[in-house]
C-alpha cells in the first residue's frame, strides 16, 4: 500500500512518518496543495489525503479516476470545498476526521472571551508602551453572564461544561437535541430566544450555506445591548460587516472571532509589514473590543496529531475494507 499525503505543515510531518513507521506503509508526504498540476504525483499511489482551506477542483478527480486511485481521505472536518458530483463521476469515497479535539476548540472559545471580559487587548498594548494604569480597562466577570451556547455537538457539548466550570448560567439551541444536555433542561425553543436572552453567544455551528448567517443586523436587533459574539465555528455563520457596525456602534460590546468569511488567503499566512487590502479585517484588528485570531481553535498538538493520523487510518480502512467509520455520505 503507497498513499499520497497532500499539503502536509512541518507540525503534522512528525506523526505521519511515525504513523507510516508503525504501519508499514509507505507515504508520500507533499507540502503542495492538492491541484490538478500537483496531482500527477498521485500516479501509481493507492489512495490520496489531503487538507486545504481552498476548494478541491473538479478535474483533480478526473485524475484520480484515470490513476485508479478511488479513495480521497481529509484531514479535517469541513467537505464544503469538495466537489460531491466529480467524486460521485470517478466512484471516489471521501472520509474525514469529524472529531479531532473538540476540547480544544471549546477551550478556545472560553479563552477568547476572557480575554475579552478582561480588556486584555487593551491592557498589554498599554503595558507595551510603559502606561501601567488600571482606567478605563475594567474587566466583568463570566459567572455573572448567561451564555448562550448554539450547536450541541461535541464541541457544543464542551464548550457547556466548561462554562459551567466557570458559574455561568448556560443556556443551548440545536435543531437536533443530545439527550445530556436535554436531561439538564438547557435547551431554548429557538435560535431567536437563545440570542435574546444571552449576554455571550458562542457559535459551535457547521456552515449553513452562503448567506445563511446566524448574526446579521436583523438577529443582532434582537439580542441583549451589550452582548458579545464568539465564533469559533465557521466564518459564514457571520455577516462580519453588521457585526463590526454593531461593536462600533456600542449595540454589542464586543467579538471574539477565530474564522471569518474572507479568511481563505489570508490565515495562515506571513503579512507581515503589509497593509492588508481587506479594511474590514484591518479595522477589526485595531479595534479593542474585537479579538480576530486565524483559525487556531483547534492548533494544539493533540488535535493535529489526530487530525494526520485519524485521517491516514481511515484511508487504510477504506482500501483494506472497503468502509471506513468516517465514510462521507455523498448522497
Amino acid at each position: 500500500m503507497k498513499l499520497i499525503d497532500y499539503g502536509v505543515r512541518e507540525d503534522e510531518r512528525p506523526y505521519i512518518e511515525e504513523w507510516s513507521k508503525e504501519n508499514n506503509v509507505e507515504v508520500k508526504i507533499v507540502s503542495d496543495l492538492l491541484n490538478p498540476e500537483t496531482i500527477e504525483q498521485a500516479k501509481g499511489f493507492d489512495g490520496v489525503v489531503a487538507y486545504q482551506q481552498l476548494p478541491y477542483e473538479p478535474g483533480i478527480f478526473d485524475k484520480m479516476n484515470e490513476f485508479g486511485i478511488h479513495v480521497l481521505s481529509l484531514r479535517n472536518v469541513g467537505v464544503d470545498n469538495v466537489p460531491f458530483d466529480a467524486l460521485k463521476k470517478n466512484d471516489i469515497k471521501l472520509t474525514n476526521v469529524p472529531s479531532y479535539s473538540p476540547t480544544a476548540i471549546a477551550e478556545y472559545s472560553v479563552t477568547g472571551l476572557m480575554i475579552l471580559l478582561r480588556s486584555m487587548k487593551s491592557m498589554i498594548r498599554k503595558v507595551d508602551q510603559h502606561n501601567f494604569l488600571w482606567a478605563p480597562d475594567i474587566g466583568r466577570e463570566l459567572n455573572e453572564l448567561t451564555v448562550g451556547v448554539a450547536g450541541t455537538g461535541r464541541i457544543g457539548q464542551a464548550a457547556i461544561k466548561i462554562y459551567q466550570g466557570f458559574g455561568a448560567k448556560v443556556i443551548a439551541f440545536d435543531k437536533y437535541h443530545n439527550d445530556n444536555i436535554e436531561k439538564q433542561g438547557l435547551y431554548v425553543d429557538t435560535l431567536d430566544q437563545l440570542l435574546k436572552e444571552s449576554d455571550v453567544v458562542t457559535l459551535h455551528l457547521p456552515s449553513l450555506g452562503k448567506g445563511n448567517t446566524v448574526i446579521n443586523k436583523d438577529s443582532i436587533a434582537g439580542m441583549k445591548d451589550g452582548a458579545i459574539v464568539v465564533n469559533t465555528g465557521r466564518g459564514d455563520l457571520i455577516n462580519t460587516q453588521d457585526l463590526y457596525d454593531a461593536v462600533v456602534s456600542e449595540k454589542l460590546s464586543g467579538a471574539v472571532l477565530d474564522v471569518y468569511e474572507n479568511e481563505v488567503g489570508i490565515f495562515n499566512s506571513d503579512r507581515s509589514g503589509e497593509v492588508l487590502q481587506d479594511k474590514l479585517l484591518s479595522d477589526m484588528i485595531h479595534n479593542p473590543k474585537i479579538i480576530v485570531s486565524p483559525h487556531i481553535a483547534f492548533y494544539t498538538t493533540t488535535a493535529v496529531k489526530n487530525m494526520a493520523t485519524i485521517s491516514l487510518d481511515s484511508m487504510v480502512d477504506e482500501l483494506n475494507n472497503g468502509k471506513s467509520d468516517n465514510e462521507i455520505d455523498l448522497n
